[in-house]
């Protein structure tokens, strides 16, 4: 197992990571990337166990129960130990959907895995390509280079060349898993690989953003202050892979098996996550409103009560996914398809009413409030005390600290980040959509249509 120091050691391997126009020297001492990673450090330092020989994030779960208690030991311990957590289900789940077709591609999986967990590495997805015109498919592109391809086939491997989007972290983990963004049709067997790929191979180069605040008063960002992440932009300038690190290589049948099961891990996170995340919101409604004075005002209980039944209805969703959990047939459990996507697809298009609740709620203030800062100012700082206190059992500075915790949680540059990412993570809603039609009991809902009916039903 690595310590939290061990880790950041780690990151000076060579890696060309660009952030804002600028190359990164040093990860740990950038203003923005650093804290990032201290935050990973600290993930690693929460769990370490000199006598462990792997992370207990990394376990496998076989039943109900191991899946359930893996989502809130996961959250614990940080973004990037979420993503390679699913990354390494993503692969079992996979592997077990393969393997009767696939033997070779199957043990490499494991065996990666294996290494995985005892070198307690972190694993980033990347799934996204550029695409160029969504209308042509990927063989038929005018730039090759539009879908993460195949350029070079060797006896020891093969050298991929293209762009993945949309990669939280790519550039504080160990290695990318590159897999297929979608289904491969016959002649398009060079954009059927999925593999994976050290940060600091030669060729990888990664551009970051992130929503990190860059004002000098943190405080002012008691959300996104403590706590951010990089976004990469992930560039495969004709990086070579060895053999023993391709899972799939040209069989294009198989393309859409690594998405789907990534799918279902970053569906179930993203469920996960944005259960927590309703309740939240539901404690934050409650409590704005009581500082404003205004909780037993009628459409204010009206409109926590929506709050209140719609973040009840995720809970349920995440907790039917867990109930009804499926041990594959190497022993890992992994969440039921129908309530993860139908889950995730109600919560991700339903957030915007969440948070246009709370924000009729607290009123203007979560925009227009003073800063932090100004509390701290001897000629205005009382008289913004006197004027932001409401109801008298919440004094001016709770209801002021609480205007930002929203603010920056839902209506700043963290919000718009949270408010697109809960759509698009893990594929855009219609992708769930698909899912859920494909895994609803079609027939059996029929059949009891045509029963009531009169119809005769021929199964």
């Amino acid at each position: 197992m690595k310590t939290g120091e061990q880790y950041l050691a780690s990151l000076d391997d060579g890696r060309k990571v660009w952030f804002e126009g600028e190359l990164v020297e040093r990860i740990a001492d950038h203003p923005i990337l650093g804290r990032s990673a201290q935050l990973i450090a600290e993930g690693y330092d929460k769990v370490y166990d000199p006598t462990g020989d792997h992370s207990p994030f990394s376990d496998v779960p076989t039943d109900a129960a191991g899946l359930r208690e893996h989502i809130d030991f996961v959250h614990d311990m940080g973004m990037l130990a979420h993503v390679t957590y699913t990354s390494i289900m993503t692969l079992l789940t996979a592997a077990g959907r393969i393997m009767d077709s696939c033997p070779e591609e199957v043990e490499r999986i494991n065996a990666f895995v294996a290494r995985a967990r005892a070198e307690d590495i972190r694993i980033t997805q990347c799934i996204t390509d550029a695409k160029g015109h969504r209308k042509v498919r990927p063989g038929q592109q005018e730039d090759p280079d539009s879908y993460v391809h195949v350029v070079e086939r060797r006896d020891d491997g093969v050298v991929v060349r293209g762009a993945k989007l949309h990669i939280t972290a790519a550039s504080l983990g160990h290695e990318l898993m590159v897999i297929p963004t979608k289904g491969m049709k016959p002649g398009e067997e060079d954009y059927a690989i999925a593999c994976m790929i050290p940060v600091n191979a030669p060729g990888v180069k990664i551009v970051d953003v992130s929503y990190a605040p860059r004002h000098a008063d943190t405080g002012t960002f008691p959300v996104s202050g403590p706590v951010s992440y990089p976004e990469s932009f992930v560039i495969l300038d004709d990086v070579f892979v060895p053999t023993e690190r391709i899972f799939l290589d040209g069989q294009t049948r198989y393309a859409t098996v690594f998405a789907h099961s990534l799918g279902l891990w970053e569906r179930l996170g993203g469920l996960s996550s944005m259960a927590d995340g309703a309740d939240l919101l539901v404690g934050l409604a409650q409590l704005i409103a009581q500082a404003n004075g205004t909780e037993s005002v009628a459409h204010v209980r009206d409109k926590i009560d929506d709050m209140i039944i719609q973040a009840t209805l995720i809970r349920a969703s995440l907790e039917a996914a867990i109930t009804h959990c499926h041990v594959g047939d190497n022993g890992a459990a992994f969440p039921d398809e129908l309530y993860t996507n139908a889950g995730k697809y109600y919560a991700a298009s339903h957030y915007d009413r969440l948070v246009q609740s709370l924000h009729d709620i607290a009123g203007g203030s979560i925009v227009t409030a003073p800063s932090l800062a100004d509390l701290q100012n001897p000629e205005i700082g009382p008289a913004v005390r006197k004027y932001m206190q409401a109801n008298p059992e919440f004094d001016g500075e709770t209801r002021l600290r609480l205007f930002h915790v929203i603010r920056d949680l839902t209506a700043d540059t963290y919000g718009g980040w949270r408010l697109v990412t809960n759509i698009q993570a893990g594929g855009g809603l219609y992708a769930q959509k698909i899912v859920t039609r494909k895994w609803y009991p079609m027939e059996s809902a029929v059949a009891r249509a045509k029963e009531l009916v009169g119809v005769p039903f021929t199964p």
